[in-house]
């Protein structure tokens, strides 16, 4: 009789992994004494499903600043949940090849909507402050757009002294290579999200008999 494994809650689905067969891939966040850790899963049984695993855990370290830990799990180092935050990382992590290279995100990107150069500062116990190459009220309004964008993106907090363009992790921890992907897609925050969402209610995980 086959035993059943408690996997966790699974928080994220990727229904085709265009990279690896078509398989279904989801990320299950589980408790692991006072760490929130989580497993990259799928129920197919094709030879070569653990190495492309392995590559996605591998891409959620260095885009997420995740850790493996021991039984294929992965969590943040300060241990908190960043829940939010890591389904991003899972979903952009899904979209390279196991052998592509991949590399951690700049603190800093072109916003094309007002063509300025917007850089994220780590300032020590989880507080990032956002700011812009351009002065004035139009570069002030986009700053703080972006930093509403990764406070949404990230669950992060908006920092009490400086609201406007400060936000804060609430562990207290920086994450330098997570702020740099949330980045990409703070401009857009609203767009990203609306897109997410059609995405999931989309999404439905295949039981194993229905996976190759």
């Amino acid at each position: 009789m086959a035993s059943i494994v408690n996997i966790g809650r699974r928080v994220e689905l990727v229904p085709i992994d265009t990279h690896f067969k078509d398989i279904t891939l989801a990320l299950y966040r589980q408790q692991l004494h006072a760490r929130t850790v989580y497993r990259v899963h799928t129920y197919s049984r094709l030879d070569g499903v653990p190495d492309r695993i392995q590559a996605v855990m591998k891409s959620m370290c260095i885009l997420g600043g995740m850790q493996e830990i021991s039984d294929g799990l992965l969590c943040f180092p300060c241990g908190a949940r960043h829940e939010a935050a890591c389904r991003r990382v899972f979903l952009e992590a899904c979209k390279y090849p196991s052998d592509a290279p991949v590399e951690p995100r700049p603190l800093q990107i072109l916003d094309k909507k007002s063509q300025l150069t917007i850089s994220v500062e780590s300032v020590g116990n989880g507080i990032y402050n956002v700011s812009s190459n351009g002065e004035g009220r139009s570069a002030t309004r986009r700053v703080a757009a972006i930093a509403g964008g990764l406070k949404k993106l990230g669950e992060m907090n908006t920092d009490a002294e400086n609201s406007d363009d400060s936000i804060n992790f609430s562990c207290g921890h920086s994450h330098d290579a997570l702020v740099g992907l949330l980045l990409v897609r703070a401009p857009n925050v609203r767009v990203i999200l609306r897109q997410e969402e059609a995405s999931a209610s989309r999404g439905v995980l295949s039981a194993p008999s229905q996976q190759t």
